[in-house]
């Protein structure tokens, strides 16, 4: 489902300045944790330059694919990559701080990446990066109206396939665009959808202690993390 996504929008033509468009998608960890029925599903905005686009795992911070995940291999640059933001995988020299704050809030409160993808999953709305001229961070709620259109369109059958895949008990938006795309796509489907505040350094809020309010916000969707996190995993990693 991934890679059909990527290559719906990438074949999309993409006008300056949504110059480089780059594939961020690595089987691996779908591979190794995407097999179960998780209760929650987090659903991120798209690949931030030093996490997911560097690694292949949503807010994939490499530190913590690598040593929680225990994932790590090459990553295929990109035929089209923008010259002031390569790919450079895990030898990335930078540190997703969005990543960090939600793999590290994964590790600490369900202690194993098999205890969290039993009852979690972490999944992108849009798999694509878009970096304009100057090598800055292009959100997709920022793309002109024209090509948000296309774009969507695409993202939302990919996250209905998602659902109907994982048949989670709830879409949880991490930030108000991950929200609001949900609530769009799934619009006709029978499961409960919130939102948490998104990890990113830029939000004053997040940087008092994110993942306390996360968790806040979690229980009061009626999402019962201590019940959850009691649980083993059964993936024998």
């Amino acid at each position: 489902m991934a890679r059909g996504l990527v290559k719906n929008v990438s074949s999309s033509a993409w006008p300056a300045p949504s110059r480089a468009v780059e594939d961020a998608v690595v089987g691996a960890a779908l591979e190794r944790y995407g097999g179960g029925r998780p209760e929650v599903l987090l659903v991120g905005m798209n690949p931030g330059p030093w996490g997911m686009a560097q690694t292949g795992v949503p807010f994939g911070t490499a530190r913590f694919v690598r040593e929680w995940l225990s994932i790590e291999g090459p990553v295929r640059r990109p035929a089209a990559e923008h010259p002031r933001r390569p790919v450079q995988g895990f030898d990335v020299g930078r540190e997703e701080v969005s990543g960090s704050r939600l793999w590290g809030w994964a590790r600490d409160r369900f202690e194993t990446p098999a205890r969290f993808f039993e009852h979690c999953f972490v999944a992108n709305y849009c798999p694509l990066v878009f970096m304009e001229a100057s090598g800055r961070n292009r959100t997709p709620d920022k793309l002109p109206a024209l090509e948000r259109s296309g774009l969507f369109h695409h993202c939302d059958v990919a996250l209905r396939r998602v659902v109907g895949t994982l048949a989670p008990q709830w879409v949880v938006g991490i930030g108000k665009f991950a929200e609001a795309r949900a609530r769009s796509a799934l619009e006709h489907h029978e499961v409960r959808i919130g939102r948490i505040l998104h990890p990113s350094p830029a939000s004053p809020v997040a940087n008092r202690g994110w993942s306390t309010q996360a968790e806040s916000e979690l229980a009061a969707l009626g999402i019962d993390l201590d019940a959850l996190s009691s649980w083993p995993g059964d993936y024998g990693l």
